[in-house]
């Protein structure tokens, strides 16, 4: 067995049907748990990613949404999709969005946990999967083994994906030499993880909204132009979802697989990424980000993810396969070239050059620069916030940190200007092993997790307009950043009027 089979392989064992089940499993108990707050608080969602302000240790709500958000946003999203289709037909669609309806219920848990057992290290607060793992099970090696696995993941797999994806597209609509562009990556990207979190926070709360409502507006255009066929499309996702539909009844299975790799490589539910900017926020209570998060499961799937499908579908611009080597085709759309036998972005990429002839090809690239760049920047944040965990003393964070930086710059060069075919299934790795772990956690701290949300819950419940979090009477210990000094003062004055 090559190299290239023995990664393929194991991809495939952490991706197998155990995770998939694990993964719907612990989005429809905590759904179930919290009475489907993901329906009940959607309005509550969007009004708190405006509320509270950042302060000296702690971004604002509304940029660790959107820190967040930028990682949730990346080539998942355009040729994830794609590939999804490809490989399980359109009813793979179906099956991201049920994995975002559930993971909605796991992106809430996991933000709240985040803030439960978030740490302030050199006066800026940090959190993740690591720091509950320490703070809420007591389990060190636990943690240490996450932090470990986070940082190779992040730091040095899944950024290849996205350099990798930013410079094809490039080269293909720009025929820009990939040595220039992952030149022009890495000197954006070092302007800033050269700085502080509140400057990658600062990047991300401009370009994330610019870059998501663009492309949305663009989808919604093509929908426009094609709306006699929208309900055809909705018919072509469900039917293929459940094997309805002859031609694509044999990829039903492969529909739910790829729907939900594709769904948490894409919105990150779970994987244990999201709780790091989650961590960051100043809130009066851990549930406010819980929410804040949830929601922005959304956002990626629900709305972008959801563009990019429907946009390839409408327009035909896809073709279904039997198998990862495209050896047959199961299923053609309208108006795919019967010649083309790859699939990926150019999917997208046709589908806007149906109706914008000559447009899509670049908006695509730069949609994808936009979706790359700031998951790459994302992902140094996370990264170095598990560097944190592990080393404490100042003087060796700092040096353990740009060494980080450093490597992430050569790795995120090497793998723009060369091909990478592992490039997926090296980052499917990554992703899957820390869902693994991250999924095992966030059971293990159910108890902490639906104590905090009811104790949300019943606050709102009571009158107070901006619930706070008071551990110590819920008994949750070893929150380092959190203390019953809430007096019933203070709590009077979030009442409603």
């Amino acid at each position: 067995m090559d190299f290239s089979r023995w990664i393929a392989t194991i991809s495939s064992w952490i991706w197998g049907w155990p995770f998939i089940i694990l993964c719907l499993a612990t989005g429809l108990y905590y759904s179930v748990r919290t009475r489907f707050f993901q329906i009940r608080y959607i309005r509550r969602m969007m009004t708190l990613l405006f509320r509270g302000k950042a302060s000296g240790s702690g971004i604002s709500s509304f940029q660790a949404f959107v820190l967040a958000l930028s990682g949730r946003v990346g080539t998942g999203n355009i040729a994830g999709v794609a590939t999804a289709i490809a490989l399980g037909g359109p009813g793979a669609v179906f099956w991201m969005w049920v994995i975002a309806f559930l993971g909605a219920g796991t992106a809430y848990v996991e933000a709240s946990l985040g803030q439960i057992f978030k740490e302030k290290i050199d006066g800026i607060y940090r959190g993740g999967p690591a720091y509950y793992i320490f703070n809420g099970l007591g389990r060190k090696g636990y943690a240490v083994v996450f932090a470990i696995v986070t940082i190779i993941a992040l730091g040095m797999l899944m950024p290849g994906v996205q350099a990798n994806a930013i410079s094809d597209a490039f080269h293909t609509s720009f025929a820009l030499d990939k040595r220039i562009t992952a030149g022009i990556v890495i000197f954006l990207l070092s302007l800033v993880i050269f700085g502080s979190v509140r400057r990658i926070a600062g990047v991300a709360e401009v370009i994330t909204p610019f870059m998501a409502i663009g492309y949305i507006v663009i989808a919604l255009i093509i929908l426009a132009v094609n709306y006699r066929r929208i309900p055809e499309m909705f018919m072509l996702i469900i039917e293929s979802a459940f094997g309805i539909h002859q031609a694509l009844s044999g990829v039903v299975g492969m529909a739910v697989t790829m729907g939900v790799k594709r769904g948490i490589f894409s919105n990150e539910a779970g994987q244990g990424t999201a709780p790091h900017a989650a961590a960051a926020a100043e809130v009066s209570h851990p549930a406010d980000q819980g929410l804040v998060q949830a929601f922005s499961v959304y956002v990626d799937t629900l709305l972008i993810c959801s563009a990019t499908a429907f946009m390839i579908l409408i327009t035909g611009m896809y073709k279904v396969f039997d198998s990862a080597e495209a050896t047959n085709v199961v299923m053609e759309g309208k108006g795919l070239s019967a010649t083309m036998n790859e699939y990926g972005p150019v999917y997208t990429q046709m589908a806007v050059d149906t109706y914008m002839p000559g447009f899509g090809s670049a908006f695509v690239a730069l949609a994808l620069f936009f979706f790359a760049f700031t998951t790459i920047m994302s992902y140094y944040f996370q990264a170095e916030t598990n560097v944190y965990f592990l080393f404490r003393k100042k003087k060796t964070s700092f040096y353990v940190v740009n060494i980080l930086r450093i490597s992430m710059l050569v790795i995120i060069y090497f793998t723009a200007v060369n091909r990478m075919t592992l490039a997926w299934d090296m980052a499917d790795i990554g992703v899957g092993l820390m869902a693994w772990f991250n999924m095992i956690a966030i059971l293990l701290l159910q108890s902490v997790a639906l104590r905090t949300f009811n104790d949300y819950e019943s606050q709102l419940k009571s009158g107070i307009r901006q619930p706070l979090f008071r551990p110590t009477s819920l008994n949750i210990r070893r929150t380092k950043e959190w203390s019953d000094r809430n007096d019933e003062k203070t709590i009077a004055t979030n009442k409603r009027k």
